[in-house]
């Protein structure tokens, strides 16, 4: 296999975004090298088996998907507060809508997983640790509610987010500022 470790994120991308366009049932060596603009038999050289394709677009649409690394590094850097957690949920909502791509993919990843084991426990280990990090900076920046509460707004939070990517005039009379500021005054503990 090869190691050039650029063209493999290139290729793995790529690889999202027919996902998102196509379905698992497109996910193909020669959709991805189209994709990425690469020679024919690319995507082959670096990915042993369509397993291991999926496995690494799991990996990496959620790295695509993740909070920037300085919204992460200080937990302590604004005061606690449920205002504090409603702009939090408002730009992690933003980031998922903004790409589309990348949240779309992870649903036929997820879809997916429900035929390949391997995939399934992959997908949820990786939720898990993004679960676990979420609710060790909720509790970190000593916002209000705890590990339960965190549960709720990330349920409630996919949810929306399936709404807006795939019906999104179902609800078209709530703004997502509107949806979010509802969980959180429903969801946290009064200040």
């Amino acid at each position: 296999m090869r190691q050039n470790t650029e063209r493999r994120t290139a290729l793995t991308d790529a690889a999202i975004e027919v996902l998102a366009r196509d379905g698992a049932r497109g996910l193909t060596y020669r959709a991805v090298d189209t994709e990425a603009g690469v020679p024919p038999g690319t995507t082959s050289n670096y990915f042993r088996d369509r397993d291991q394709l999926l496995a690494e677009a799991g990996d990496r649409v959620h790295v695509r998907l993740s909070a920037p690394a300085e919204v992460l590094a200080d937990p302590r850097a604004e005061e606690p507060s449920t205002g504090r957690v409603t702009a939090l949920l408002g730009d992690l909502m933003t980031r998922l809508t903004t790409r589309r791509s990348s949240y779309l993919a992870l649903l036929e990843l997820r879809l997916e997983a429900n035929r390949r084991p391997d995939l399934a426990a992959a997908l949820t280990a990786t939720v898990k640790e993004s679960f676990d990090i979420s609710v060790g900076f909720h509790e970190a920046a000593g916002l209000p509610g705890g590990r339960d509460e965190v549960l709720l707004l990330y349920l409630a939070l996919t949810g929306l987010t399936v709404e807006r990517l795939t019906l999104p005039e179902a609800f078209s009379g709530y703004s997502d500022a509107q949806v979010v500021g509802l969980l959180v005054d429903r969801i946290l503990p009064g200040e």
